[in-house]
């Protein structure tokens, strides 16, 4: 079964349709609200008398949000219209924001964060199921790479700028920004994203069947490693920048920068490589995040080449993500919603994960230079799940005809 193009789709010969940039866009203003509070935890903490832990978890029940939310909300649109759907999740997500942000009650705040990641799923789910329905097959990784890019957008610019906004406004203020971009950005979807369906009517049944094949939980493995993987080091690079390449700490934010030029790099190359071979895509991404991680930790005292890995961590780490959506929307293409929003989940839980990988390291007394080495040890393990999955594909049997 193939999903139906819509006619704007079909002028677009030569680039991607605007709605496929309007839906990065949109995920850009709400994605930017994950990214902003690590910027501005200190005055979170003060502001709300709560400690600095505790104004942390307001990260972590954003993300158990997102993971949760993903899978239900899939299964709860099934049968709506996607356009609908995606405007009502930015309208949820607005509103949540807004309501933590109008009061001072701890609990209700983390409330508030955990339905904003809720609706940040659904959107995220039927976003990139959308962009597939408004292309062509041999272009859907492309459209879901330039979908994602809003992400990789918001975890370096729209947070730091929000959390910047945040400096001479107090800690609320980047987060009104967030939930006037996200108005914006939902009529900007209700008039100028057509609307797409499934050629074939939603089924619940045929979706859990799809959800059901091995193969797709290799798709998803990959998914969690390799997010892991490069995850692991941009979080902690501030650290590992000041204190194991002894970088003062003014150019910490342009380093970042310089990762997030690497990721769009490697999002417009991977969504160019996956439409035509993705298990290039995804085991040279792989194989380039280790290769990467081991010369950051071996070359952590030199400034210079430490920089040029940053630029090569970010292009590695999203070259193969237009790869693992287009390998999802292979795989599951008769019951695409319920995949792609799993796939959602697998991405924030790898990025949820990473604190479990890097603390345990630390609590045992190793250094923070270390953490890249943990980096290289989950693309391995992300190298091997790519591998099987190509096995499998290119074995005789059912599972092989999932691959065109």
């Amino acid at each position: 079964m193939k999903l139906r193009t819509s006619p704007r789709a079909s002028a677009a010969r030569g680039r991607l349709p605007l709605a496929v940039h309007l839906l990065a866009f949109s995920l850009f203003a709400m994605g930017s609200a994950e990214f902003l509070v690590a910027g501005v935890l200190p005055a979170i903490a003060h502001d709300l008398r709560i400690t600095l832990p505790s104004a942390g978890a307001m990260i972590s029940t954003f993300a158990a949000g997102v993971v949760i939310g993903g899978p239900l909300l899939a299964v709860a649109t099934l049968r709506l219209s996607r356009r609908i759907t995606l405007v009502t999740a930015q309208v949820v997500f607005a509103a949540s924001v807004a309501a933590g942000l109008l009061t001072d009650h701890y609990g209700l705040i983390l409330v508030a964060r955990f339905v904003s990641g809720l609706a940040y799923a659904g959107f995220w789910a039927a976003a990139a199921v959308t962009a597939i329905g408004l292309v062509t097959p041999e272009r859907t990784a492309r459209a879901s790479g330039v979908v994602v890019s809003g992400l990789s957008l918001a975890m370096v610019a729209g947070g730091p700028a929000s959390a910047l906004l945040s400096h001479f406004t107090g800690w609320r203020g980047g987060f009104w920004a967030v939930v006037v971009l996200t108005a914006v950005g939902a009529v900007a979807t209700l008039v100028a994203v057509p609307e797409t369906r499934a050629g074939e009517e939603p089924d619940l049944r045929r979706e859990l069947r799809t959800l059901a094949r091995p193969q797709l939980w290799l798709v998803y493995g990959v998914t969690l490693l390799s997010t892991a993987a490069y995850m692991v080091s941009y979080t902690y690079l501030a650290a590992f920048l000041t204190d194991a390449t002894g970088i003062p700490a003014v150019w910490v934010p342009p380093i970042l920068t310089v990762f997030g030029i690497g990721a769009f790099l490697g999002l417009s190359a991977g969504g160019r490589i996956a439409d035509a071979r993705p298990f290039h895509a995804l085991l040279g991404g792989a194989a380039g995040i280790g290769v990467t991680s081991v010369l950051l930790a071996a070359l952590a005292d030199r400034a210079p080449a430490v920089v040029v890995l940053v630029l090569l961590l970010g292009i590695t780490g999203f070259v193969l993500n237009p790869a693992i959506y287009g390998r999802v929307f292979t795989i599951a293409a008769g019951a695409p919603t319920l995949a792609g929003a799993t796939a959602v989940s697998a991405f924030q839980l790898g990025i949820s994960l990473v604190p479990v990988f890097a603390g345990t390291a630390l609590d045992a007394g190793a250094g923070v230079a270390s953490i890249p080495w943990i980096g290289a040890g989950l693309a391995v393990a992300t190298m091997l799940a790519a591998l099987l999955d190509r096995r499998l594909t290119r074995a005789p049997g059912p599972e092989s005809a999932v691959e065109p």
